[in-house]
């Protein structure tokens, strides 16, 4: 379960100590530019289906909500280790439904930088022992992703409903 630049990064702090922090920023650069290029992909060919399927009141229902919630599900699977989510699917979305690049990148990065940093630190303090314990506690780091998500989503909501609030004309009594 754990994923291969996990796995690398944690194998780099335990060969060599003093390039772990490294292999780490390098990941997350390579995470960024790879997950960038994905999201572009599906960005281009998404506005041909944007255009045919967005017209339907389901179709704009679906990019409301991802407009509003959906960078969530790009967050949460980038920053638990070990999770049973394919990423790979939520930055299709967010390319095709024409999510802002900038948004987009910086909600990766709030993801990756802790993730690769923290498996950096692990690696550096537990050894060979890293990769065990990750899978070890594999049932607490999918209820910590479940538990983030659905707060991520509870705050979001609440700025929504702050934000829609502000907008709305306040009725003065008659």
């Amino acid at each position: 379960m754990v994923g291969g630049v996990d796995a690398f990064i944690v194998l780099v702090a335990i060969v060599n100590r003093s390039q772990a922090y490294l292999a780490a920023a390098t990941a997350i650069l390579g995470s960024l530019i790879g997950s960038l290029i994905l999201f572009m992909i599906a960005r281009k060919g998404g506005e041909e289906y944007h255009r045919h399927h967005t017209s339907s009141a389901r179709g704009n229902k679906l990019k409301a909500w991802f407009d509003e919630y959906g960078l969530l599900t790009v967050f949460v699977p980038a920053i638990v280790p070990i999770i049973p989510l394919p990423l790979k699917v939520f930055i299709i979305c967010a390319g095709a439904l024409e999510e802002s690049p900038v948004t987009f990148s910086l909600v990766l990065m709030a993801a990756r930088v802790p993730r690769y940093m923290f498996l950096a630190w692990l690696g550096l303090r537990l050894g060979n022992d890293t990769i065990p314990f990750l899978r070890q506690h594999i049932w607490e780091l999918i209820l910590l992703a479940s538990v983030l998500f659905v707060l991520l989503y509870l705050l979001v909501r609440v700025m929504h409903d702050r934000r829609v609030s502000s907008k709305s004309p306040a009725t003065a009594p008659e």
